[in-house]
């Protein structure tokens, strides 16, 4: 299928991501459906607004329709296949032909072209290189987590349920699909230098098929405001004391029991102190509500449920607003790709902690920007937690300088740009021409 020539026909761009539900309005916490739903939802908009139309390709389950319109240039485009019932995003893969076959056709009974593709995690990969190939369109792959990396993680967290991960997370085929997309399509983009790291070490990439560029936040909603309009928001929202806030989905992964630990350290030197978990959706699953439960007989077992309040799913409007009332935000997963929460709460003027298990520490200057801890060590995370507490020179350092980092390097706007950039920086045609589908084509590093 030729690439668009009308100088008057608006550029068109798919992106693709298959798990989870993907919406306008996105159940955020649902299963698998979290910051990469939100990532992918931001970039689409500001890709629009930089001038293109936006296709979100994702799979279509349940009873939802066909199209969900995001705005007058983005919409959500649904495609079924696996029957009518949600599907893990570690087995969907096994779907993924039908799903292309249903898409190629709707493409082509609307008549409609690419400038390029970029697909989301790899399931969607696998999806997306298909696409390329059929439409002969660049595809750019960002992988948002790597398979070797989790299964490294999760060896060395779980070395007792090392025998059930095969299982539950089907790294085997996730990482030989990862490794086919890698190799094949266009271009891997990287979210932090951790990663990097990875694909061209681990994953023998070649450094021109790789390019990092961060995730980004809405600054439009992210932001700091006064004292005083920050006290009217904690008696909004019901926030006492001296708190530290925690948010997410409900999994393990999420480190929410290291925190409740490092908290019990914590509250021995600031015995004001509380800690809200706002974490899972509107609807749990059985696992979520196990986890959850787990929790709270932790604080029980340790003598602080006085001092530690669930408050359970956020809605998205009120996100910035719990950032803003929190005296301090953590980020204290076992492992993490990167941390969108500990940006948008840098964002919001909120001092912040993130776990050394992941990329966005090293992105930061400890004590100027945001602090950084072991989240497996408590007396770490503790102690760390302690000290812009303690200090009123290092809250307030960290207050500006993490919203002025936020600013500088993670906004959606500057993301949307890199990534037509990439394209933009050499013509299509030509790229086409030489990388031959799935020989490297230079991002111009």
């Amino acid at each position: 299928m030729a690439l668009p020539t009308d100088p008057h026909e608006t550029p068109r761009i798919a992106l693709v991501s298959t798990h989870g539900y993907v919406a306008a309005q996105p159940p955020l916490g649902a299963a698998d459906t979290g910051g990469q739903v939100v990532y992918v939802l931001e970039l689409a908009k500001k890709l629009a607004q930089l001038g293109h139309k936006v296709d979100i390709f994702t799979r279509r389950f349940e009873d939802q329709p066909e199209i969900d319109e995001v705005d007058e240039h983005v919409r959500v485009v649904r495609i079924p296949c696996g029957g009518p019932d949600f599907i893990p995003k570690e087995y969907l893969h096994r779907h993924l032909n039908e799903w292309n076959e249903k898409a190629l056709r709707w493409i082509k009974r609307e008549g409609l072209t690419y400038l390029f593709i970029n697909s989301h995690y790899w399931d969607a990969g696998v999806a997306g290189q298909r696409l390329s190939e059929a439409l002969r369109v660049p595809h750019i792959h960002t992988p948002h987590s790597l398979g070797l990396w989790k299964k490294r993680q999760m060896e060395t967290d779980y070395p007792e349920r090392a025998d059930k991960f095969e299982q539950e997370f089907n790294f085997k085929e996730r990482i030989q699909h990862e490794l086919i997309v890698y190799r094949s399509c266009q271009l891997v983009i990287a979210t932090t230098p951790i990663q990097l790291d990875m694909l061209t070490e681990d994953y023998g990439l070649a450094r021109n098929r790789v390019h990092m560029i961060p995730p980004g936040y809405d600054d439009n909603r992210f932001y700091p405001v006064s004292e005083a309009s920050r006290k009217m928001v904690r008696q909004r929202l019901g926030f006492e004391g001296t708190t530290i806030l925690a948010l997410g989905r409900l999994a393990t992964n999420k480190g929410y029991d290291l925190l409740i630990d490092a908290f019990s350290v914590l509250v021995e030197r600031v015995p004001e102190a509380r800690l809200r978990l706002a974490v899972g959706g509107e609807n749990m699953d059985p696992q979520e509500e196990t986890i959850l439960a787990q929790l709270k007989q932790q604080v029980v077992d340790l003598g602080i449920a006085d001092k530690v309040d669930f408050s359970g799913f956020i809605a998205d409007e009120d996100l910035p607003d719990m950032y803003r009332a929190a005296d301090l935000f953590v980020l204290s997963s076992r492992y993490e790709p990167f941390g969108m929460t500990a940006i948008e709460a840098m964002a919001s003027g909120t001092p912040t902690i993130v776990t050394i298990h992941g990329g966005l520490f090293r992105a930061i200057s400890y004590g100027r920007h945001a602090l950084f801890a072991d989240t497996f060590d408590k007396y770490d995370l503790g102690i760390t937690m302690m000290k812009p507490l303690k200090h009123p020179r290092l809250y307030g350092r960290l207050s500006r300088m993490g919203a002025h980092k936020a600013r500088s390097l993670f906004t959606w706007t500057g993301i949307a740009q890199q990534l037509v950039a990439l394209v933009e920086g050499r013509p299509v045609a030509q790229a086409l021409e030489e990388s031959d589908w799935g020989e490297p084509w230079n991002d111009g590093d």
